[in-house]
């Protein structure tokens, strides 16, 4: 059996962060489908593990940790130091300061604001008022994006890093949804060149029409 075991839908945007990251360093691991349709987040062994009852969680031999980008900081620090984790606190912090904007400023005007606000919201119950400002958010975020990759691979320069992970998760859904975009072609680029990536395809790139007007899991 698998040393590490992560918990978690597949189609959950948090998760596929988390998978993305183990499939970039070809971890050895079980994953359990979780939370949703398949159930199992009440149960008193999730509970024991995350007290919030929410995915993505792994365990690792005797570790447990929850919240996606914890997650992916552990499993940085623990498999890929010398590619991901930075002995330097101040070169850690180039990508985690990517990684935490995203979650607190991208992530909310796009997945909470768009997808769920637009996508999954049966058309009869949109706010569209509301869909209208994430829009303008989410494009905000993006054109900063696009200027932070003028001239570079990728968001840190030429090498893929774990900033790119939590806003390039963002861009599979972002460029298949029907909404205006301004012109990103930096962006565009950034998001051919992840597109390129067996476990970007693998755990990101995955259809997602199921969702579409449906806002139970």
């Amino acid at each position: 059996m698998a040393a590490l075991t992560l918990w978690g839908r597949r189609s959950s945007f948090n998760v596929q962060k988390v998978a993305w990251l183990i499939g970039e360093l070809a971890i050895d691991h079980q994953h359990i489908e979780a939370g949703g349709s398949f159930g199992g987040l009440d149960s008193a062994e999730f509970t024991a593990m995350n007290p919030h009852r929410k995915v993505p969680v792994i365990r690792d031999g005797d570790a447990v940790v929850w919240e996606s980008h914890t997650i992916l900081r552990y499993l940085a620090a623990r498999y890929a130091r010398d590619r991901f984790w930075h002995p330097d606190p101040a070169k850690r912090a180039l990508a985690e300061q990517w990684m935490d904007w995203s979650q607190t400023a991208l992530q909310p005007a796009f997945l909470n604001g768009i997808f769920w606000g637009y996508y999954r919201t049966p058309a009869a119950q949109r706010d569209t008022a509301a869909i209208e400002a994430s829009l303008e958010r989410c494009n905000a975020c993006m054109r900063k994006l696009d200027r932070q990759l003028d001239g570079s691979r990728y968001l840190l320069g030429e090498e893929f890093s774990l900033a790119d992970i939590p806003a390039g998760c963002n861009l599979f859904r972002y460029f298949n949804l029907d909404i205006t975009r301004p012109d990103l072609p930096n962006v565009t680029a950034w998001y051919a060149r992840l597109s390129e990536r067996p476990a970007y395809r693998e755990h990101v790139m995955l259809p997602f029409d199921d969702l579409f007007g449906r806002l139970q899991y």
